[in-house]
This record gives C-alpha cells, sequence and structure tokens, in this order.
C-alpha cells in the first residue's frame, strides 16, 4: 500500500482480493458520511508482463506521474514513471498564459521567472527514468517563451536566430534528473 494524504494505491495479488477490499472500504466511509471517487477508484491489471504473447499490462496515474511496466538496462521488467500527460499539458499551458501576460516585461525579469519554473518542475517531476519528459517540457517552454516574445511587435516579430542568440545570453537551466529512485536513504 502507497499512500499519500487522501491518495492510495493498494496493490493483490489476486483480482478478487481487490474487490472485496474495494466493496468493505466503500461499506466502512459510508459509515462517515464518505465516499471513494468514482472516477478515480479503479481495480487494474497491472501484473508483470509474461513473455510477447501475455495480455498488456495497465498503467496509472498517482502523485502527477503515470506507472507503467518497462524494462530496465539490463533487460528485466520494472516498474517505471513518467510524468502524466495531463499534468504535462496543464503545466505547459500554464507557463503560456505566464508568458502571455508576462511579454512586455524585460527579457531578464522573463528569464528569471521562467529559470525557476522549469527549475521547480524539476525539482518535482525530476526522477529516475523521466528525463525525457522533463527535456520535452523544457523544449516546449522555450517555443511557448519564443512565440510570446514574437508578439511584442506586429512589426517586429523575432526570427530564430534572434532568438537563438537571446538564448545563448540567457540560457534556460538544463532539465536534469533531480531525484534517484535507487538511491539509499540512511
Amino acid at each position: 500500500m502507497i499512500r499519500f494524504a487522501d491518495d492510495v494505491v493498494i496493490g493483490f495479488q489476486c483480482m478478487g482480493d481487490g474487490d472485496q477490499v474495494k466493496e468493505l472500504l466503500s461499506h466502512q466511509l459510508e459509515k462517515h458520511g464518505l465516499s471513494l471517487h468514482p472516477e478515480k477508484t479503479r481495480i487494474v491489471p497491472f501484473a508483470r508482463p509474461m513473455g510477447s504473447g501475455g495480455t498488456k499490462p495497465g498503467t496509472f496515474d498517482f502523485l502527477g506521474f503515470t506507472h507503467y511496466w518497462g524494462k530496465s538496462r539490463l533487460g528485466k521488467w520494472v516498474v517505471k514513471r513518467k510524468t502524466s500527460r495531463d499534468r504535462l499539458n496543464r503545466g505547459l499551458k500554464r507557463i503560456g498564459e505566464w508568458c502571455r501576460k508576462n511579454r512586455h516585461k524585460p527579457i531578464v525579469e522573463q528569464h528569471k521567472l521562467l529559470c525557476r519554473k522549469l527549475q521547480g518542475h524539476c525539482a518535482y517531476y525530476g526522477i529516475t527514468g523521466n528525463g525525457l519528459w522533463l527535456q520535452r517540457f523544457r523544449e516546449v517552454l522555450q517555443k511557448l517563451w519564443r512565440k510570446w516574445l514574437n508578439r511584442r511587435s506586429k512589426n517586429n516579430p523575432m526570427p530564430l536566430d534572434r532568438f537563438r542568440r537571446l538564448l545563448e545570453r540567457y540560457p534556460l537551466p538544463s532539465a536534469r534528473v533531480i531525484h534517484s529512485i535507487y538511491s539509499a536513504k540512511p
């Protein structure tokens, strides 16, 4: 069982056990006037894949990450995590809105705040195996910044080479993994 605040993931070996616990939990919560969220509560087959002819295991989102089965570098099946698609899109939408609202602020100020936003994203989502999604977030953030800088003036849009020079002067931090899920805690 994994719990964080009011979110819980419970793993079972048998599907029947999951059904029983779901029903029992529902009855216990009703005693206190609470209920399970009908859209968020579900039973997902999540067994390790067996061979190439087996059924494809399910995925689930928990705390902003999509959990799925994949192969490790050594070829063994492991549970992997990547930024959930809706969280990625929501974060990028917020960045786009911020860039639109703040496009007339000085470049230095925009750069400073965008760097902080990117670092904050990496601080939460920067876990082992999620480097590709961090890089995608950074690339789209960069495109959004250019899009809204282009719209500062109708007469003088920012060509790509000029934007590249701006990035040389005000580089965005690299999107990198910060937290190793394999490091031992003391």
